[in-house]
């Protein structure tokens, strides 16, 4: 078990939010976290998952793209 385990302070940092948003994540039970006694901990590989999963990939550009025509 060489998992490392971050606290909210430092998943926020990690996502460039504000300490609510992953706090909101754990209340809605968005993200995998850990309790250990009253500290909430979250897997670094839950936080990477998250990622992968709310990651939005481009659209693919044709010719009617580009010349403002419906596709």
């Amino acid at each position: 078990m060489n998992e490392r385990y971050l606290n909210v302070d430092q998943v926020a940092e990690l996502l460039g939010t504000t300490v609510r948003f992953p706090r909101r994540l754990i209340e809605e039970r968005r993200i995998t976290y850990v309790k250990v006694g009253r500290h909430v901990r979250i897997p670094e590989s839950a936080v990477r998952e998250y990622i992968a999963a709310n990651t939005v990939q481009p659209r693919r550009c044709g010719a009617a793209a580009l010349r403002g025509v419906a596709a």
